[in-house]
């Protein structure tokens, strides 16, 4: 209930909330048996309710729930769960702790955070719909590049039932990969007989004998245009006369990418995120020679392997990394200034932002981080700050190599202390924060995406911008554009050119609507 988290029938079981499974025809049988003949619960639960409602144990257990929960959410930002605990807490008779709840629940459903939260479901339910009724028509699907990306969109296709070949030059780079599907598997399906078909439906290909039956073909490789070319004309001859050619490719334009490539209307981006396993969003990147119905059957498959598409434009960092870029590229500014990293990351986390962004280039890997912002730097008109390139180089790679701009062990920075005399710069979380904004209504103003709920949605899904603000837009419409650019403008002056205003500012898109 603190985290709003659905519960699967066999979990909510577990936990007590419901008392018996049954299949949906037999539903009805099961709750007449259960009305005749209940089935008192286990005595585990019934101690645990029992001794869980005892007035001074609920007092402690409610400031040790009060202490979990501040420390992954700010009060001022979510307090649903807060009110939820306090309710709790209170206790009293039955119709005392209904009027708590009614009370507490009429104030939350008028605050800002309501009303954004409520936006970013039906954001959520759009993307899911943006395929209407289309069929996708893909039962095999062959992903070239068994690396982090390539692997993990590879088995994430197996587990939601599609028959999958996965090549690269030779098995020792494929076997890692499919060491990682088992264990995926193993964490989602967790029973032999879900996991052996799921193993079954996952095959290596070395040879690339898949490509001939493949209905997708997913290009997965390292960011580099040529070797991208070079693969689309060996292999796009090989492909049956309806598959889609897709490039995961995470910042080169497709037109140029298109320039090797024989039948362009079925030819787009699939952009997945890393972890795939983890994060919902797929960008579906188009190019201006695509077929509208190769777009729909991409936006379909995405629904069948429960992913959230949106549609991007073919530019380079399409929606997501281009926003992210200058929101990474000034906090690393920030670092060499003399900063410290965890002060930096706190001012994302204060502004809402599920990690900050010295720990997201870490976890990126300040190589993939190096690479797109070389790629994107010269588009966006920003320098990559030394300090990424130099720690990349020296083998920090951040996450992966246990050391970046913070050192990791068992997958957690261990971040330094900060000096308690420490006082950081007071325009800090703007200077992090308002690129990533900025960037955002450059986007809106050259249509990357149709709309401004688009952009929303793809934000929020694919960078983790701060949900209780409703994304960038909602976040600007709700603190005044005008205001926004007096900030940008400050900022200029003291920093550089790099904060001016960009483009679309005096869209009406941008103005609070009523």
């Amino acid at each position: 209930m603190l985290t709003g988290r659905t519960a699967s029938a066999e979990s909510a079981r577990a936990l007590g909330l419901v008392d018996a499974l049954a299949a949906p025809e037999l539903l009805l049988d099961a709750a007449r048996e259960l009305v005749r003949h209940p089935r008192p619960r286990p005595l585990r639960q019934r101690l645990g309710a029992w001794a869980t409602n005892l007035w001074p144990v609920r007092q402690v257990l409610a400031a040790v729930l009060v202490r979990k929960t501040a420390a992954k959410v700010r009060k001022e930002q979510y307090p649903a769960p807060f009110a939820l605990i306090e309710t709790w807490r209170r206790g009293g008779s039955l119709p005392q702790r209904l009027r708590h709840e009614a009370r507490a629940v009429a104030k939350l459903a008028t605050t800002a955070t309501a009303r954004n939260l409520i936006r970013v479901f039906f954001l959520q339910e759009r993307l899911k719909g943006l395929a209407g009724g289309a069929e996708h028509g893909i039962g095999h699907v062959h992903v070239v590049g068994a690396g982090v990306m390539g692997g993990d969109i590879a088995a994430w296709c197996a587990l939601r039932g599609f028959e999958v070949t996965l090549q690269d030059r030779e098995m020792k780079y494929v076997q890692p990969a499919l060491d990682r599907a088992r264990a995926l598997f193993e964490k989602k399906l967790k029973t032999p007989e879900r996991i052996n078909p799921a193993l079954a439906r996952l095959k290596a290909d070395v040879e690339g004998k898949g490509v001939a039956g493949a209905d997708l073909l997913i290009e997965a490789i390292y960011e580099n245009a040529q070797a991208k070319q070079d693969l689309y004309r060996a292999a796009e001859p090989r492909l049956p006369e309806n598959a889609l050619l897709a490039t995961n490719t995470s910042s080169i334009a497709l037109v140029e990418l298109r320039e090797a490539v024989q039948h362009p209307a079925r030819f787009l981006g699939l952009h997945y995120f890393n972890p795939v396993a983890l994060m919902p969003l797929v960008e579906i990147v188009r190019q201006d020679r695509l077929d509208p119905a190769s777009e729909k059957r991409a936006l379909a498959f995405c629904k069948a392997i429960d992913k959230l598409p949106v549609p991007v434009a073919g530019t380079p960092g399409f929606l997501v990394n281009r926003t992210l870029m200058p929101y990474m590229l000034e906090a690393a500014r920030a670092y060499a200034e003399g900063i410290p990293a965890p002060v930096i990351d706190k001012a994302a986390r204060k502004f809402g932002m599920p990690m900050g962004p010295i720990e997201l280039a870490d976890t990126v890997g300040l190589d993939v981080a190096a690479s797109v912002g070389a790629e994107l730097g010269p588009f966006l008109g920003l320098d990559i700050p030394p300090a990424i390139a130099e720690l990349a180089g020296s083998g920090k790679r951040g996450k992966k190599d246990g050391q970046g701009f913070y050192r990791w062990q068992d997958g957690k920075p261990q971040k330094p202390p900060v000096d308690p005399h420490y006082i950081a710069p007071d325009d800090l979380e703007d200077r992090i924060m308002l690129p990533l904004v900025n960037e955002a209504v450059a986007c809106l103003h050259e249509r990357v995406v149709d709309d401004a709920d688009l952009l929303d949605a793809g934000l929020i899904f694919g960078t983790g911008f701060a949900p209780f603000r409703g994304g960038p837009i909602q976040y600007i419409r709700d603190t005044g554009a005008t205001a926004l650019v007096t900030r940008l403008e400050a900022l200029a002056r003291r920093y550089g050119e790099r904060f001016k205003p960009r483009p679309g500012w005096d869209s009406p898109a941008l103005q609070r609507p009523g």
